[in-house]
């Protein structure tokens, strides 16, 4: 029996395996953990931030996804200041990321993420 074939289809999918695969390529998203008792007296007028699968909504009112720095801007009594955000069900971890990446890209360093 010759092993010739076998050994070529394992070269093909090792091949193929390589070149589907990527190297390098994750990135880390770095949240930080409330301490138990650490917080603080909220400032300024709610920022509660609730992502859907289709839409956003900020304080319960649909908001464009590019029109969320400038909605949100107003209500910031300082730069650092909190906002909270709300995943709803069945809302893929990418478009959370997003958002998350979209506020702290603008300056927004302070998210607190609930359930």
């Amino acid at each position: 029996m010759s092993l010739t074939p076998m050994i070529d289809v394992v070269f093909l999918l090792l091949i193929f395996f390589m070149l589907a695969s990527r190297f390098g390529g994750d990135q880390v998203l770095a949240l930080s953990g409330g301490g138990a008792g650490s917080g603080a007296a909220w400032d300024g007028p709610p920022r509660l931030v609730r992502i859907e699968p289709q839409a956003l909504h900020l304080n319960g009112a649909e908001i464009a996804a590019d029109g969320l720095i400038a909605a949100l801007t107003p209500l910031m009594p300082a730069p650092d200041a909190p906002v909270i955000l709300r995943a709803g069900e069945g809302v893929p971890l990418q478009r959370l990321v997003f958002v998350i990446d979209t506020l702290r890209g603008a300056g927004i360093p302070n998210l607190i993420l609930i359930e």
